[in-house]
């Protein structure tokens, strides 16, 4: 397996191949990893409002980067998210302008804001016993063109997707004003079965994204195994011996912050791609399951926009 670096569409510069991911870092530890991870290489931070830990990665950026600083403002690409309970267009603008406020980025852009493409929701309740979830009825291409609007503001340099299936992705471009430049979405082993042969589901994602000159960020490669919804009965990548013996013949072990960067000192061989692409169970693990009648379902499969019941 050859190593490709990304280009990104926009600034026309090679982008952070390897980035850190925010999601789940406990207060008062993110504050330590984004600085351990700017001090080592990283120049891809991602963020998200709902994390709830913007500030503490903001407190860690103004060490860094800026005038004066490690890093130039340019330097470094930091992502944040618009919340599936900020669609609606009249939200839209006041949620960027809280994460710029948090991540220290007032005044000037953020170099990019996604939509998230799980469905636009108004909040939860659990007073039943059990979690209730209300949706609105905001489409997402009304949330893309108040997103739009961001870039003109100059409040962000860039907009993306998160969580957005082909066909939807093809019904925001159709009529974008400001195309994504960007779509993440989970990628990993488990989900990787073949659509149709011989291509897999990565590969049809990864061809689809480069012909629309859409990059891709994959998020938990490695399966999320501390994923709040995880049963005990669901596989786990890391612990799968099948990946051991593989990393242990290519000397890469348990993945800490320093060794998440050194990605391109070692290649995979042809056979160890196959095995690879045979770990597929066809199961997306990263999407948020229930119990219902006894069953363990996709949370949010019923509503109309939900991106996952599409293949890829």
């Amino acid at each position: 397996m050859k190593h490709e670096r990304l280009l990104d569409p926009l600034h026309g510069a090679e982008d952070a191949v390897v980035g850190l991911g925010t999601w789940k870092s406990a207060p008062g530890q993110v504050k330590q990893a984004v600085l351990a991870a700017l001090d080592c290489g990283y120049r891809h931070i991602d963020c998200a409002a709902a994390y709830g830990n913007e500030q503490e990665v903001g407190g860690a950026l103004s060490l860094r980067v800026g005038s004066g600083k490690a890093l130039r403002r340019e330097d470094v690409f930091v992502t944040s998210k618009l919340w599936n309970t900020k669609h609606d267009p009249e939200d839209v603008e006041e949620a960027c302008r809280t994460s710029l406020a948090h991540l220290g980025l007032l005044p000037g852009p953020v170099p990019h804001a996604l939509a998230h493409g799980l469905p636009a929701g108004e909040g939860a309740d659990a007073s039943e016993g059990r979690w209730k979830y209300f949706y609105s009825d905001t489409h997402y291409r009304d949330t893309w063109a108040a997103m739009e609007s961001l870039v003109d503001e100059g409040l962000v340099k860039a907009i993306g997707l998160s969580n957005f299936n082909a066909r939807q992705m093809d019904d925001i471009i159709s009529t974008a004003r400001h195309a994504p430049v960007v779509n993440q979405v989970p990628s990993g082993s488990y989900v990787n079965d073949h659509l149709p042969p011989p291509l897999t589901v990565t590969e049809h994602t990864h061809l689809l994204l480069r012909s629309v000159a859409v990059c891709l960020t994959a998020y938990s490669p490695l399966g999320s195994g501390d994923r709040p919804w995880a049963a005990p009965d669901d596989r786990s990548l890391l612990t799968d011996p099948r990946l051991a013996a593989i990393a242990r013949d290519i000397r890469k072990h348990r993945p800490r912050i320093q060794q998440n960067m050194q990605v391109l000192d070692f290649s995979l061989s042809e056979d160890d791609m196959k095995l690879l692409e045979s770990f597929n169970c066809n199961q997306r693990l990263i999407v948020p399951a229930v119990e219902r009648d006894g069953k363990r379902v996709w949370r949010d499969a019923e509503h109309p926009h939900f991106p996952f019941n599409d293949p890829y």
